[in-house]
């Protein structure tokens, strides 16, 4: 079940504003050079914001979230038309072929459920041909990223056109190791209304990472560091035989 920031209309349109800077997509669009692919699977698409990156270089794109709100903020963006949306998850894909499956920011993260993780994976082994790959980012536990999820840290207050001043700050809310749990809280200055998001990510170790992948059929070609947050997260490489 996607988070009420993707599913919520009147959320999942904060999204782009309140995320403005996505220079952490540039890695990715990097490596889909890197890797020669011409049809692209982005799970996890949300507001499209890489899918319509990549067809925008002309790649064969297909974004798939579960969030129908999320996908009808990427509908309602120019050339939006070059990508096949989808409205559902990892584990109950169509039949597809493509070069490179990609799951951006805390996609992997947010596939909390041990079983789901692993249906998810089966489903995007399939989906590549041999020789795609697959590429996603996970935080690295030990670094302990959710120490620096409070109000202190996070609070902003960002102006957003046609809906005026977003006040925004993320709280811990429950560390069940490997489970994080955390609230998004969004304040609108023109209405004083409090809107709040719950999400929870799995951290996984790198290791348990790298042995599902095995698990699937994939060959681990590479773990390299996140440029965006050196020492913080792994960028995992995974290669269908």
């Amino acid at each position: 079940m996607a988070d009420e920031a993707y599913t919520n209309p009147r959320l999942a349109v904060l999204y782009d504003p309140l995320e403005a800077d996505r220079s952490d997509l540039d890695v990715y669009a990097d490596l889909a050079g890197e890797l020669k692919a011409r049809q692209v699977l982005d799970v996890g698409c949300g507001t499209g914001t890489f899918a319509l990156l990549l067809a925008g270089r002309g790649l064969r794109v297909t974004g798939v979230d579960p969030a129908a709100a999320s996908l009808d903020v990427a509908r309602s963006k120019p050339g939006s038309e070059h990508v096949r949306w989808l409205h559902g998850d990892a584990t109950a894909l169509p039949g597809m072929q493509v070069d490179l499956v990609t799951m951006t920011a805390n996609v992997a993260q947010a596939i909390a459920d041990p079983q789901v993780w692993q249906d998810s994976l089966g489903r995007l082994h399939a989906a590549l041909r041999p020789g795609g790959h697959l590429v996603f980012e996970t935080r690295d536990p030990a670094r302990r990223a959710w120490e620096g999820w409070n109000r202190a840290a996070t609070h902003r207050t960002v102006a957003v056109e046609g809906i005026g001043d977003v006040e925004t700050w993320v709280d811990v809310i429950d560390v069940s190791l490997p489970l994080v749990s955390f609230r998004h809280t969004y304040v609108l200055a023109a209405t004083g209304e409090t809107l709040t998001s719950d999400s929870t990510l799995r951290f996984r170790e790198r290791d348990e990472v790298t042995a599902s992948l095995t698990a699937h059929g994939f060959v681990v070609d590479e773990i390299r560091d996140a440029p965006d947050r050196p020492g913080r997260e792994f960028v995992f490489l995974a290669r269908r035989p």
